[in-house]
């Protein structure tokens, strides 16, 4: 699919999800944005941390199963692989119960995972892992090693420091943000909110970031490249649920982002196009093959 051979690291969470009635889903923000850019056809590196127990011995297979590669995942003999405990509400948006002093809150620094941050295309990274000061300091040590650090704010109270998400937001090159996010954002900084366009503008310039990304849902995407705004609208489908949505939305964009000689309109197809694709499936990590979604893709252009 790809023009050129790309590679992507995700740093952060990998986790077993527990939904309603039992049902065990492996996950984590950035796993479900490499579980996706796999499927797109990147060479993809998790860099995280299991359990040296039952759960973190199949969600290691898990990964391998998936065609990921493992070398960045560390082993951790004291702390457990991480669970969650998800709820779905009527909306169909998902809730959870993130329980601390797991295993990738120590994620250890090592010449792996920099070797990892330095050679790939992108680094991805959210807020959560952040929580624990061991973490928390991997990260700003990769991000060092990174040319083109992505970071999907996914704020999860209380698991995060404004102070610190304001100190990734100035080693950033792509930020991702939802509606409310973005909204919240602004707020920290002790602003008035008055349009997106307005507000992106704002931390861009506070914060000398190239692009930025807002994901709105049904209403759509903004893209911000520069001095230039794109907006896409959403692709119309039977909302299955939202798990994960956003993660293969930020896939679907860094898979076509990263090709050579892409334009801002087809790189937010791409990634409009993926994350309504997933949305209408059940759970973040859903089964297909990359003949799957272009049939969705191409299927979606025809009819707008």
């Amino acid at each position: 699919m790809a023009t050129r051979d790309i590679k992507i690291a995700c740093f952060g969470e990998v986790l077993w999800d527990i939904f309603p009635g039992g049902d065990r889903r492996a996950g984590g923000a950035p796993f479900n944005v490499a579980y996706h850019l796999s499927k797109m056809g990147v060479e993809v590196n998790m860099i995280s941390s299991v359990g040296n127990d039952e759960l973190g011995r199949e969600l290691f297979q898990k990964i391998q199963d998936w065609k990921i590669s493992t070398a960045g995942i560390q082993v951790n003999d004291t702390y457990p692989t991480s669970t969650v405990v998800a709820t779905i509400d009527e909306h169909h948006d998902a809730h959870y119960d993130i329980v601390s002093d797991v295993a990738w809150d120590y994620i250890e620094f090592n010449p792996v995972n920099q070797a990892m941050a330095t050679t790939s295309d992108a680094l991805v990274f959210g807020s959560l892992a952040t929580r624990n000061e061991r973490s928390r300091n991997t990260l700003f040590q990769l991000l060092e090693a990174s040319s083109y650090p992505v970071f999907d704010i996914n704020l999860r109270a209380p698991h995060y420091d404004v102070h610190v998400i304001k100190d990734l937001l100035y080693k950033t090159h792509l930020a991702k943000f939802n509606k409310a996010e973005l909204r919240m954002m602004i707020d920290f900084m002790g602003k008035s909110y008055t349009t997106e366009e307005d507000s992106v503008n704002f931390l861009r310039d506070t914060f000398g970031m190239a692009e930025v990304i807002v994901s709105k849902g049904s209403k759509g995407a903004l893209y911000a490249d520069h001095q230039d705004f794109y907006s896409i609208p959403t692709i119309p489908i039977q909302v299955k649920d939202t798990v994960g949505s956003g993660d293969s939305f930020l896939a679907g964009f860094l898979s076509k982002r990263l090709e050579q000689g892409t334009s801002a309109t087809e790189i937010m197809h791409q990634a409009v196009s993926l994350g309504a694709f997933v949305t209408a499936q059940e759970g973040a990590c859903p089964e297909y093959t990359l003949a799957d979604f272009i049939s969705f893709r191409e299927d979606a252009a025809q009819k707008q």
